[in-house]
């Protein structure tokens, strides 16, 4: 059965700024540069997450959550569930802390996260994805022992994420939408937390795969939905099976509205982001871009975020099959 949780609330400014503070020696206060596109096409901004010690924006949550454990939940280490980046945040975080972490990970998570989690000294438990998935709804698993981490549902972790907010707006005051990839939604409802307290006016955008849009539906159904026609794919970082009620909970007060976009449209913005800026990312950082360039967004200038946790291997492979 289920542990007992505390309430949804909302992410306060002051608990965003406290866990700056609290993860400034951690993470990397990422820049944010324009993607040249010219003028027939809307005005990206990128914010280079994939640049964080571990590729992903996911070291921010992490890093927060593992600072404020007590004493003795650090002694008991922490665990977490993850497709490799909020596992690579965690043991990030808990070796730095010098608590031990495991990690439920999806079996079918790209080789390259799954090294980096065991090099960061992260005992690893695979698992299929839909045991993974139930496993997040009961916060539970066989030999998974300590404090768990949530990858999303977790005020704390939220909070840590919120700290990108006030980084766009410092950056890029004149920031007219912001559109971020919705997994279980932490990131968003972080980013979102921070911009509408101190900007309200501006519009915050989610953005899914087609093969995996519980949001995009639950937004439409006016309730959190069951997708039923989720695939597995190489966006492995964004999407899902269902909407938690609990984090639909949380992102409905502060998120406008939700794109959808193709894997055919997400492989296009990974090649347009490495021929134009250099930059390799993973499908769920690609996400953004691909939903900012279809116009739904408006002009811009638009803030997306990026993450670049991917295998070289398949990334050369995606965006070769995106030039035919």
């Amino acid at each position: 059965m289920p542990p007992t949780l505390e309430t949804v609330r909302p992410i306060k400014l002051t608990e965003i700024r406290g866990a700056r503070t609290r993860i400034a020696r951690t993470i990397v206060r990422t820049p944010l540069i324009r993607l040249e596109l010219g003028p027939d096409f809307p005005d990206i901004r990128l914010k280079l997450e994939n640049l964080q010690p571990i590729n992903s924006y996911k070291l921010r949550g992490a890093a927060n959550a593992v600072a404020m454990l007590s004493e003795l939940d650090r002694k008991r280490g922490v665990w977490t569930i993850s497709a490799g980046n909020a596992g690579q945040g965690v043991a990030y975080a808990a070796r730095e802390a010098g608590v031990p972490c495991t990690v439920v990970v999806i079996e079918t998570a790209p080789e390259s996260k799954i090294e980096r989690m065991r090099a960061l000294g992260a005992k690893l438990i695979p698992v299929p994805y839909d045991l993974a998935w139930k496993a997040l709804e009961e916060r539970s698993y066989p030999g998974a022992e300590g404090t768990f981490v949530h990858p999303f549902d977790d005020h704390n972790f939220i909070a840590g994420h919120g700290t990108m907010g006030l980084e766009i707006l410092e950056d890029v005051p004149e920031t007219a939408a912001v559109i971020a990839s919705i997994g279980g939604g932490g990131l968003i409802t972080g980013v979102a937390s921070a911009i509408k307290a101190l900007r309200p006016a501006m519009k915050i955008f989610g953005v899914e795969p087609e093969t995996a849009a519980p949001a995009a539906l639950s937004f439409k159904k006016g309730s959190p939905q069951v997708f039923k026609d989720f695939k597995q794919s190489f966006v492995d970082g964004a999407g899902g099976q269902s909407m938690f009620p609990r984090m639909w909970e949380r992102m409905k007060p502060v998120v406008d509205d939700y794109i959808v976009v193709t894997l055919d449209e997400t492989k296009k913005a990974m090649r347009l982001m490495a021929e134009k800026a250099r930059i390799i990312s993973e499908g769920a950082g690609a996400l953004p871009v691909a939903a900012g360039l279809s116009g739904k967004a408006g002009k811009g200038p638009i803030v997306v975020v990026s993450g670049g946790n991917i295998d070289m291997k398949k990334f050369c492979e995606l965006i070769g099959a995106s030039a035919s």
